[in-house]
């Protein structure tokens, strides 16, 4: 993952990767200027699953430590 890609947030990568596959779907690129839509999309995508891993860590860490409290014994 690029260094700028690491600062984006979560809704900038996916609003730019949502431009990225409408230009794509448009069509009418040359095939080396699609190719870099691809790979940028790629590079959107990885941003995206590591802002969705980080949140799903977060929460299951969240989840654990309820369920550790609602099971420790009373003092």
């Amino acid at each position: 993952m690029a260094e700028t890609d690491t600062a984006l947030g979560y809704e900038q990568a996916r609003d730019e990767l949502i431009e990225v596959v409408r230009k794509l779907e448009a069509g009418g690129t040359s095939l080396e200027d699609s190719l870099a839509l691809w790979e940028r999309g790629e590079e959107l995508a990885k941003v995206c699953r590591h802002w969705l891993e980080g949140a799903r860590a977060r929460l299951d860490s969240a989840l654990a430590a309820r369920e550790a409290a609602d099971h420790a014994p009373e003092e």
